[in-house]
């Protein structure tokens, strides 16, 4: 793939998309992280809804992974749960750029997602525990008071909720996607049957 010069150069799609998620961090004015999540209900109706992507992890030791934390009682944890697979895409406006991912899911709740928790603000710490994601809130004001509840219990340094913690995305698909003139955009997609097995790359029309 000789073609693949410049911002698409490179044999690993893991570093390639740090790469591009570092130049939308100097960029990008608000959340370069936030991704369209997709997922699909028991029915087979789709939802989307935004996140913060927190690492993205080249192979090394492991196969690599896109990570993103959530309670797994909300309607994303749960739908994750039941399919073990989901899809998002990276959309950068100052860049015209996009990534789009699509793959297999296992949960990350062991010290990696102690370490993400424990990074957190006090008050989002606390936030987790009180707020029971997805389901029916009666009023904000009993929001708070559980927030006011769980602050007197919990204190100051607060254990990771055990419903809640990160979810690991092993991609099969890879896109990358760059804005061209007319129309004619860029397209180049990295595909492989398993964690294990290699890349193949391809170009797409636009």
């Amino acid at each position: 793939m000789n073609e693949r010069t410049g911002i698409f150069a490179g044999d690993d799609p893991f570093v390639l998309a740090q790469s591009w998620l570092a130049e939308a961090e100097a960029a990008e004015p608000n959340d370069p992280n936030a991704i369209a999540l997709s997922t699909v209900d028991a029915s087979g109706m789709p939802n989307a809804r935004m996140v913060l992507l927190k690492e993205i992890e080249a192979p090394g030791a492991g196969q690599g992974g896109f990570v993103f934390y959530t309670n797994y009682g909300s309607a994303k944890g749960q739908e994750i749960d039941a399919t073990g697979k989901a899809a998002f895409v990276m959309h950068w406006k100052s860049l015209r750029r996009q990534v789009r991912v699509r793959g297999t899911t296992e949960r990350e709740e062991g010290p990696q997602a102690d370490a993400y928790y424990k990074s957190r603000s006090l008050k989002s710490r606390l936030g987790a525990w009180a707020s029971d994601q997805s389901k029916p809130l009666k009023s904000r004001t009993s929001l708070m008071a559980d927030v006011a509840r769980i602050t007197a219990e919990k204190g100051t340094d607060p254990e990771r909720p055990p419903f809640w913690g990160g979810f690991r995305i092993i991609p099969t698909e890879i896109e990358f996607w760059a804005d061209g003139a007319f129309r004619l955009h860029d397209r180049f997609q990295w595909r492989r049957a398993g964690p294990d097995q290699p890349w193949t790359v391809q170009r797409l029309n636009p």
